[in-house]
């Protein structure tokens, strides 16, 4: 039997073995926990973060909302930390996940916030 954590799994694998991301063009991986989400770029040549957002960060937690509101300011957050780093290109890894819902909502706020994927 399979399970829906297994399911995710697989296809978090399959999609890694396709994608990296390099100091230019980091990757910007997505978790998304029952409650929150959360945002990392991440440069996989040096195996090291570059900078990361989540809901739980004290700017977007204080703000009421949706989930899926927060997730598009945790994505509009993250675009701001990426510019002033000056990175505009990013690989976007959905880390298994269905591209919908709070998912894309990040993905929508991180293109708002100047990111190009």
């Amino acid at each position: 039997m399979v399970t829906k954590a297994i399911r995710r799994q697989k296809i978090k694998f399959r999609v890694r073995k396709k994608i990296a991301g390099t100091a230019q063009r980091p990757r910007l991986s997505v978790f998304r926990s029952n409650g929150d989400i959360y945002a990392q770029l991440i440069d996989d040549d040096g195996a090291r973060t570059l900078v990361s957002a989540s809901s739980r960060d004290k700017d977007i937690a204080a703000q009421k909302g949706t989930k899926s509101e927060q997730s598009k300011l945790v994505g509009a957050a993250i675009a701001r930390k990426a510019v002033e780093l000056g990175l505009k290109d990013v690989i976007f890894d959905r880390g298994g996940y269905l591209y919908h819902g709070r998912v894309k909502a990040l993905a929508d706020g991180a293109r708002e916030g100047g990111l190009h994927f």
